[in-house]
C-alpha cells in the first residue's frame, strides 16, 4: 500500500464535506451521565492530561486508591502506567495487572467504568499489544477504536491517512521526524497499514474498518452508532477527524452504540477523553490565576532529544535568565562516570537553586543507540534514572517544575517527586498542562509542567517559562 504525500492543509480541508452543523456537547454530557460509568484513561506518559483539566491523575493504584476514585462518581480519572518506557513484556504485565485491579475496585466501589489506552498522537507505543493485553481480562470487545486525532497539536485523520500539519501542509505522519523514533518507529501513515505493519501482519489492512468523514459529516450521530454496531469480534476501526466538531459527532456515535450493547476498548490521542468523558475543555490558564510563590527559582528539566524539544532548550538558555546544567548522556549510560556525573551536576544545580536562580538540568543532544529498539529504550531508561538521581540529592525547593519529555516527565513524578496522586488544573499553552501535586510527595502542592516532547514550536518553552515567571511576579 502505496504511502500518502505532503498535500496543502487548505485544499484538502476545503475538499470536505461541511462539518455537522449543531453543537453535539449538551447531548455528550447526557449521554454521559445517563451511562454512570467513570472513564479510565491509561496513559503511557503523563502527557495525556493536555486537552482536559480538573481531573485526577493518579501514579499508583491499589485496589483501595481506586475504590476512593471510583466513589468520588466524577466522570473521569487519569493513571499514569509510563508504559512507553517498558519493553514489551513489561508492559503486557502492567497492562494485565491494572486492569485486573481495576475490575476488583470496580465491583467493591458498584461503578462501572470503561477503559481508554491514551498514547502519542503521532502513532509511537505499544500497539496493539496495550489494547490486547486490557482485552485478555476485561474484554471481549465487539470493536477497538483508533483515534489519534489531537486538535491542539494538528494531528488529522484524512481517508485513514494520519497527517501532521506543518504550517500551510499537511505531512504524513511516517514523512515526521517521529516515524524514525528508534524504539516506535513507522513506515505507512495509511492506518490501515500502520496496523498490519504494528500488528506483524497478524491483523491484515483489509480486516481494519473506518468511520469516515463522509459518514461523520453527512450521516452525524446515528450513522456513525449504525456502523459502529456493525463491528464483532474486537475488530479495529479507525475514526477519521478533522476538527472538535467531527470528534463530537463521533463520541456521541459511540455512546449511542454502547447504549445499544456493544462493547469497544480506544487507543486514542488526548482530545478523545475529554469528549468522551463530556468535559469541555477550558481556555488556557492565566498568568493570574496561578498561585506560585513569590520567591525562588523554577526548575526545568530537559530529557526529551528530539529535534523539537532541541530547538527549544536553545531558545530558553538564549535568554541567558537561566544557570544551565548539562548532564553527559554517555557519561550516565556508563557505569565508571555514572556516579561522578551524578554528583557534579546534582551540586551544580542545588547551588543555582539554592541562591535563587531559574536553572534548566538538560541531557546532552547525543543519541546513544543499540541494535535492537528496546536496548535503545533501556539506555533511555537508564539515563532517566540519572536524572532522577540528580533530582534525589536536590535540598532545595523550586517555585515551580517544568519537565520535558513523556518519560522524563513520568520518572520525576513517581520517582524523584513521589507524587501518588495530583490535579490537573488545565492547559498553561494549549496543549501543554500544568498540575498541583498532592500533599504526599517531596514538594507538596508545587506547580507541575507536563511538557509533551512533539508538542510546540521553537519559543513555545520559553513561552511556558516566561508565563509561570511572570505568574511569580504577580504574587510579589
Amino acid at each position: 500500500m502505496l504511502n500518502a504525500k505532503r498535500v496543502l492543509k487548505a485544499g484538502l480541508f476545503a475538499s470536505l464535506p461541511p462539518e455537522w452543523p449543531e453543537p453535539l456537547m449538551p447531548a455528550i454530557r447526557a449521554a454521559v451521565a445517563a451511562s454512570r460509568q467513570t472513564v479510565v484513561v491509561l496513559d503511557d506518559d503523563p502527557t495525556g492530561t493536555q486537552a482536559i483539566d480538573h481531573v485526577a491523575a493518579l501514579t499508583q493504584w491499589s485496589v483501595e486508591s481506586l475504590v476512593a476514585e471510583f466513589k468520588r462518581e466524577e466522570p473521569c480519572f487519569f493513571m499514569l502506567t509510563n508504559s512507553r518506557s517498558l519493553g514489551p513484556d513489561e508492559a503486557q504485565t502492567l497492562n494485565q495487572q491494572i486492569a485486573s485491579t481495576l475490575l476488583l475496585a470496580s465491583e467493591a466501589a458498584e461503578r462501572r467504568f470503561v477503559v481508554i489506552s491514551r498514547s502519542d498522537s503521532t502513532l509511537r507505543g505499544h500497539f496493539p499489544l496495550e489494547t490486547e493485553s486490557l482485552s485478555q481480562v476485561l474484554g471481549p470487545f465487539d470493536g477497538v477504536l483508533l483515534v489519534p486525532f489531537f486538535e491542539t497539536g494538528a494531528r488529522h485523520t484524512i481517508n485513514d491517512i494520519h497527517y501532521l500539519a506543518e504550517g500551510e501542509w499537511l505531512v504524513p505522519a511516517a514523512e515526521t521526524q517521529f516515524a524514525r523514533d528508534q524504539t516506535f518507529g513507522y513506515r505507512n501513515s495509511n492506518l490501515r497499514a500502520w496496523i498490519e505493519e504494528k500488528s506483524g501482519g497478524r491483523v491484515s489492512a483489509q480486516e481494519v474498518s473506518s468511520i469516515s468523514l463522509d459518514t461523520i459529516r453527512c450521516g452525524g450521530p446515528r450513522r456513525v452508532r449504525d456502523e459502529l454496531r456493525n463491528l464483532t469480534n474486537g475488530r479495529v476501526c479507525i475514526a477519521n477527524l478533522v476538527s472538535a466538531r467531527d470528534l463530537e459527532v463521533f463520541v456521541l456515535g459511540v455512546l449511542q452504540a454502547e447504549a445499544a450493547g456493544k462493547r469497544f476498548i480506544y487507543r486514542t490521542a488526548a482530545s478523545f477523553p475529554a469528549a468522551r468523558a463530556g468535559i469541555t475543555p477550558r481556555p488556557v490558564l492565566t498568568a493570574g490565576e496561578l498561585d506560585l510563590p513569590a520567591a525562588g527559582g523554577g526548575l526545568v528539566v530537559v530529557g526529551s532529544y528530539i529535534p523539537s524539544s532541541s530547538a527549544q532548550l536553545r531558545e530558553l538558555i538564549e535568554t541567558g535568565s537561566t544557570d544551565n546544567v548539562d548532564v553527559n548522556v554517555r557519561a550516565l549510560w556508563e557505569n565508571t562516570s555514572r556516579a561522578a556525573e551524578i554528583t557534579r551536576a546534582s551540586k551544580e544545580l542545588d547551588a543555582a537553586l539554592r541562591s535563587g536562580h531559574d536553572a534548566v538540568l538538560y541531557t546532552s543532544r547525543e543519541v546513544i543507540t543499540a541494535p535492537d529498539p528496546f536496548a535503545s529504550l533501556a539506555i533511555c531508561r537508564q539515563v532517566s534514572d540519572g536524572i532522577v538521581a540528580i533530582l534525589e540529592r536536590i535540598t532545595a525547593r523550586p517555585a515551580f517544575v517544568i519537565a520535558k519529555g513523556g518519560i522524563t516527565s513520568s520518572d520525576i513524578l513517581t520517582k524523584a517527586l513521589r507524587v501518588h496522586r495530583a490535579e490537573v488544573l488545565g492547559q498553561l499553552l494549549p496543549g501543554i498542562p500544568l498540575w498541583r501535586l498532592g500533599e504526599e510527595c517531596r514538594w507538596p502542592t508545587i506547580h507541575y509542567l507536563t511538557f509533551p516532547g512533539n508538542l510546540g514550536g521553537p519559543a513555545a518553552l520559553k513561552d511556558a517559562f516566561q508565563k509561570l515567571k511572570a505568574a511569580q511576579a504577580r504574587s510579589r
